[in-house]
């Protein structure tokens, strides 16, 4: 993959609406997971509202927004779109990466630009554009911060997400970070980011472990069922749980001080409109755009807490 053209994109989106070459609308199909849970939900928030500004801005650009609530019913969505549609680029976040490896190659194969998010395929070199937030970094944050805060080691169970190519990538890293510091995590599950799995998974690690000394739930949802199955069990021993995603209640909660929840690592869902808008200008304007696009991870803290916090926001 060609390494991502900055000075072209800016070029571009300075200079402002540029029409198609030719008469013919072109289609941009955008395939995303529906609203199963907040990070879902901010996601779906920032696609629809990024769609409706650039029908406005790109006259010659038409767009078909799906949500779909599991890979089966996002294979037909993009089939469909090739179908009825046939579009000239797909922007998809995949529900989950081995199912949908295979109908994106294809379509990518009929010559359509593709831009994959967040979740990648589960084979490389498929999409044209990746843009995603620092999935390395963002379980390099979260093991730092373990390491930070059970400087003599400990008992910490793990919370995974959806089965993906950027679960692999936290969980990888957040082990690499926290190697040798005396930290054992004695157990590991996958919550799929829903609170009430990750509620019955700590429930289990509640009943198996009888010490456990932090979680690290890997996102703001699972936090918030995991909170809840500690609360119920009255147990006192767990010191902390670090989530992740910047949830606007969790980050509150970090600036109030919750001792509970004392930090937050980022992964905004508006990344979203990055690809959908990227993946627009190359089309429009033939600004190079191809390659990847990283959005960092941060340590959010009760010290920085209120540069993250967004009241008004849907997650």
């Amino acid at each position: 993959m060609k390494t991502l053209a900055y000075l072209g994109l800016a070029a571009a989106l300075a200079a402002g609406p540029v029409l198609a070459q030719d008469d013919d609308a072109k289609v941009i199909g955008v395939s995303i997971p529906a609203a199963t849970h907040g990070w879902a939900g901010g996601l779906n928030f920032h696609a629809q509202q990024t769609v409706e500004r650039l029908e406005a801005v790109y006259p010659g650009l038409d767009f078909v927004l799906a949500t779909a609530s599991g890979p089966a019913q996002q294979v037909n969505d993009i089939e469909d779109m090739v179908a009825t549609r046939n579009i000239d680029a797909l922007v998809v976040l995949p529900f989950e990466s081995e199912p949908l490896t295979g109908p994106v190659a294809a379509v990518a194969e009929r010559g359509t630009w593709v831009t994959v998010v967040d979740r990648g395929l589960s084979q490389e070199g498929i999409e044209d554009l990746y843009v995603a937030g620092d999935n390395a970094g963002f379980g390099r944050v979260s093991g730092s911060y373990f390491a930070d805060r059970l400087p003599d080691g400990g008992k910490v169970v793990v919370l995974r997400g959806i089965p993906t190519t950027i679960d692999n990538e936290r969980v990888e890293n957040f082990q690499a970070a926290i190697e040798g510091t005396g930290i054992e995590i004695i157990g590991m599950e996958h919550g799929n980011w829903n609170r009430d799995d990750a509620f019955a998974v700590m429930q289990d690690f509640l009943s198996r472990h009888p010490q456990i000394d932090a979680v690290w739930a890997s996102d703001d949802d699972m936090a918030v069922g995991v909170l809840a199955a500690i609360e119920q069990s009255g147990r006192s021993d767990i010191q902390f749980v670090l989530g992740g995603a910047g949830m606007k209640e969790m980050i509150k909660r970090v600036g109030d001080g919750d001792p509970m929840i004392p930090a937050d690592v980022t992964y905004p869902p508006g990344m979203i409109a990055t690809a959908i808008e990227m993946t627009a200008v190359g089309l429009v304007s033939g600004a190079p755009v191809s390659g990847r696009f990283t959005i960092g991870s941060v340590l959010v803290t009760p010290e920085n807490a209120d540069q993250f916090y967004y009241p008004d926001s849907p997650f």
